[in-house]
């Protein structure tokens, strides 16, 4: 039986973030400078872990917010800390963050979110099978727990449980997830997406990183895994398939597939960091990047004008 989904395209390009922690910070950069402009016409929106965080103020169409809530909450214990992991088993305050942040502090318009006809896919590692999930977010509050599966980090985070599955951090499996959201060969056909013809991507590490794994090997040495001999291979094997990803992607933006944003110098900020000035300038930058490249942003979303 034919795929249909696979075999037809549409003419608008997917939004593929990746993720990174605090280096989202770029990511917020870009996207506020897009919404700014009312360039957010969009087939499809994908994001990983902090990219699937800055999807969602993205989608609700909430300039700033994603700069403010990493601004505001960088240095307050119940955002991300040690002390949070010893009460929770969480690095990252799942409560604070997914609840009081989400819902209170500085809510996300929850309206305006289901209002945007955008589809947005939130990248998870699915623990049991080492493989990734690619979870619809369609309702907020409802499916912020997507997102904090997209974005629970391994070996500091409790594992997610979502409709009889476990989840932790989708970089694991799909940092950078193009090749879905394209339907590239290889890729996991995802039910109700019809894959793009392009893809605007941002990355968070600048053109020449190249991945070694050692933050993998230290959460294999854990051995808290143990007990998921696939999750242990995706670990593995996170470092090389990561590279390659970033290499076919630069070679997808070679042919005009693929549009990159990528910081113009390597990134110093830490998955967890709590300096107010380093953040701000990461925001800047992105927010530079996107200025800067405007016109070409602006003709690879409406290439037919």
């Amino acid at each position: 039986m034919p795929d249909t989904n696979r075999s037809s395209q549409t003419t608008a390009p997917a939004l593929v973030l990746e993720g990174g922690g605090f280096r989202g910070m770029f990511t917020a950069g870009v996207l506020d400078v897009l919404m700014e402009r009312g360039l957010t016409d969009f087939q499809s929106v994908w994001g990983t872990s902090a990219g699937a965080m800055n999807a969602v103020s993205f989608k609700s169409g909430q300039i700033g917010r994603t700069m403010r809530v990493m601004l505001a909450f960088r240095d307050d214990k119940r955002f991300m800390s040690f002390l949070s992991f010893a009460k929770t088993g969480d690095m990252t305050g799942g409560e604070f963050v997914y609840d009081r942040v989400q819902n209170e502090l500085d809510p996300c318009d929850n309206r305006a979110f289901e209002e945007n006809p955008v589809p947005m896919w939130a990248v998870a590692s699915d623990v049991t099978f080492g493989t990734a999930g690619y979870l619809p977010v369609c309702h907020m509050p409802e499916d912020a727990q997507k997102v904090r599966a997209s974005a629970s980090l391994p070996g500091v985070s409790n594992i997610v449980d979502i409709d009889g599955h476990r989840y932790l951090d989708g970089g694991t499996t799909d940092a950078i997830p193009f090749g879905v959201a394209l339907g590239l060969p290889g890729s996991r056909a995802v039910e109700g997406h019809v894959p793009a013809s392009r893809a605007l991507v941002v990355v968070t590490q600048d053109r020449d990183f190249v991945k070694h794994g050692t933050t993998e090997q230290m959460v294999l040495r854990s051995h808290r895994y143990d007990s998921f001999p696939y999750y242990i291979d995706a670990l593995r094997s996170r470092a090389e398939r990561y590279n390659a990803c970033r290499q076919q992607l630069w070679e997808l933006e070679a042919t005009g597939r693929c549009l990159v944003i990528a910081p113009e110098k390597p990134v110093t900020v830490g998955v967890m960091e709590h300096e107010g000035a380093p953040l701000l300038d990461l925001y800047l930058q992105g927010r530079r990047q996107a200025e800067a490249r405007l016109a070409e942003i602006d003709a690879f979303l409406h290439p037919e004008d």
